[in-house]
């Protein structure tokens, strides 16, 4: 027969169930209460905050390279060295480019004398052209007045050789008459030959007063030209001076040549992909090393939903992968104009074939606030960061 339980037991045994099951809804209920707590104390805490882990560093990465060819003399530096701004990097074998500006200083020196002296030419133009008029001028009416006093005595030469002619043809025919002298008419024949003789010459006198007037004219033409000589010679002087100025600007380049056969960093930062050696013809434009500056900053990219309030200004925690117990703190510099896939080397064409809507990412450039954080010097282009934007700051409240 079997055993019974007693109704007490019974009573006793479903009391402590329902103990048990209220135990357990109470641990239930406490669950419920902290995961909710926590939930809510999470979602006060990051509702205001966005993060994406598509996001690098990234800098200004500057291409040294000569702007003359040649050798390579001496090398500065080694890899991945940090540099200052003005440092010496390398230097070129010099001997062609100090030729080229001995030649061009030389053509300097050559080219400032020929202005010195076509300023003397000019000078002494100018000075001797006013007194060379008022000369030519007196000269010829100097020439002209001799001129008709010549032309004058000619004229009473050949009246006196006329008569004395006379005189000897009547003293011929007294002669014969014999009512002369033979050394009446022998005188009589001289005369005439002196005045013959004294006409000839008068005549020889106008016809050289006639050729010194137009000498003197001639003179007189001349010293009118002045102004176009003196034009002349100013002409000559500019070009001398445009001469110089070529040859000074040829200097200038030829020193600037030499100068770019030491090069120096165009800023600070440091070396990356060295690609010279000593010893190395190098050309103009080779890129022979690579420097990447400071200071860096982070370009995120978040989905276009992310965006809605974020703005310039808000602060923003950066974890780098590379240090991950140290935290950046960064602000929110600028976003991009528009999505990556639109600035793409090969932008996507939505309007052909079947269209399927993706989430885009913009780019958004955050800086570091601690120029100071001794990690910064450590980051390089490419690394990859996770920032978390506080897009509940206000910029405006400050």
């Amino acid at each position: 027969m079997a055993d019974t339980v007693p109704d007490s037991d019974k009573a006793l045994n479903g009391g402590d169930a329902k103990a048990r099951r209220a135990h357990r809804f109470r641990i239930f209920g406490a669950v419920l209460a902290v995961a909710a707590l926590a939930g809510g104390g999470f979602w006060l805490m990051t509702h205001n905050e966005e993060n994406t882990d598509d996001a690098f560093v990234e800098a200004d990465v500057v291409q040294v390279a000569p702007q003359v060819g040649g050798p390579v003399a001496a090398l500065y530096f080694t890899d991945n060295q940090w540099v200052r701004k003005g440092q010496p990097l390398l230097d070129l074998d010099r001997r062609d480019t100090q030729a080229a500006f001995d030649a061009a200083r030389a053509a300097v020196d050559v080219a400032r004398a020929q202005v010195g002296a076509a300023q003397a030419d000019l000078d002494l133009t100018r000075a001797t052209s006013g007194a060379a008029l008022a000369g030519a001028g007196h000269a010829l009416i100097q020439s002209r007045e001799q001129q008709a006093e010549a032309e004058q005595q000619a004229v009473a030469a050949e009246a006196e050789a006329e008569r004395a002619a006379a005189d000897a043809k009547r003293y011929d025919a007294l002669l014969k008459s014999t009512f002369a002298s033979r050394q009446r008419y022998e005188q009589a024949l001289a005369d005439a030959r002196a005045s013959k003789a004294r006409w000839k010459a008068a005549e020889l006198a106008a016809r050289a007063a006639q050729a010194q007037r137009a000498q003197a004219r001639a003179k007189l033409t001349d010293a009118q030209a002045a102004p176009t000589r003196v034009a002349q010679k100013a002409a000559q002087l500019a070009v001398a001076r445009a001469q110089l100025e070529q040859a000074e600007a040829a200097l200038r380049q030829a020193a600037l040549n030499l100068s770019y056969t030491h090069v120096t960093a165009p800023q600070a930062g440091r070396i990356a992909k060295r690609a010279v050696a000593v010893g190395d013809l190098v050309q103009k434009g080779q890129i022979l090393t690579e420097l990447v500056t400071e200071p860096q900053w982070v370009v995120a990219n978040f989905k276009e939903t992310q965006l809605t309030r974020m703005e310039r200004g808000q602060p923003a925690r950066i974890t780098v992968d590379a240090f991950p117990g140290h935290v950046f703190k960064g602000r929110v510099d600028s976003i991009q104009p528009g999505s990556g896939a639109r600035f793409a080397l090969l932008p996507t064409e939505n309007a052909t074939g079947n269209y399927v809507k993706v989430v885009q990412r913009v780019p958004v450039k955050i800086t570091f606030d601690d120029p100071s954080d001794p990690f910064l010097r450590r980051l390089a282009p490419g690394m990859s960061v996770e920032p978390v934007v506080d897009v509940g700051f206000d910029p405006t409240s400050k």
